[in-house]
């Protein structure tokens, strides 16, 4: 595809969707991919970035950001407590806040730093038990225990169980986020994101559609 043909289909799913061009996040998914792929889409304009591993990210991304003004790395990977600091540091966003004492520890770091990456909480909507996230019936407790920390949340993440419909999970994510006052919505990747922008997700994270297959 590439990611001349996923802005194409991305600009035409928001007119559909009756949306302003451009008004949703395009993060172009970087993790595991050569670096000549990661570049060549980077002197395209991309500048939004997804990644999953804490390290792999820190290793490539300084000094891509040295010479590409404006880029934006977005967390979308689980992330484990002892990497939190690092995290807070390196990202510009964390889609993957998914329990209580890794908010408390983001909380924490927030205070120290007197900045926050913009955060997402990771919802479980299909209450997989080997998944991440904060299980639906957990989510508006979990919300209000954030803001009680100060947490800037954003917004809320899911990633749907790979056998079924992600329609049903979108409108989910959709309501559970109107419900609490959450404006973000970070969901839809390279085979669905078309109907996760007609459910109103502002951030979609696409990756083999723009990079080719991962090795």
């Amino acid at each position: 595809m590439g990611l001349d043909q996923i802005t194409a289909r991305l600009r035409a799913a928001e007119a559909r969707a009756g949306r302003a061009a451009g008004s949703v996040t395009l993060i172009a998914v970087s993790k595991l991919q050569p670096p000549a792929r990661i570049e060549a889409v980077l002197r395209q304009g991309q500048r939004v970035f997804g990644e999953n591993y804490v390290q792999e990210a820190a290793a490539k991304w300084p000094a891509w950001r040295a010479a590409f003004a404006g880029v934006k790395l977005h967390l979308i990977g689980p992330l484990q407590g002892n990497k939190a600091k690092a995290a807070v540091e390196l990202f510009d966003a964390i889609h993957s806040l998914d329990r209580p004492s890794l908010a408390e520890r983001l909380a924490r770091l927030a205070l120290a730093r007197g900045a926050c990456p913009e955060l997402f909480v990771q919802v479980n909507t299909g209450r997989e038990p080997q998944k991440a996230g904060v299980l639906p019936a957990d989510l508006d407790r979990f919300v209000a225990d954030c803001r009680g920390l100060g947490l800037p949340l954003s917004g809320l993440m899911c990633i749907p169980p790979e056998a079924e419909d992600a329609t049903p999970h979108f409108a989910a994510l959709a309501a559970m986020a109107a419900r609490n006052g959450l404006g973000g919505l970070s969901m839809g990747m390279s085979s669905d994101f078309e109907a996760a922008v007609a459910a109103g997700a502002t951030h979609v994270r696409v990756g083999s559609a723009i990079f080719g297959p991962r090795a």
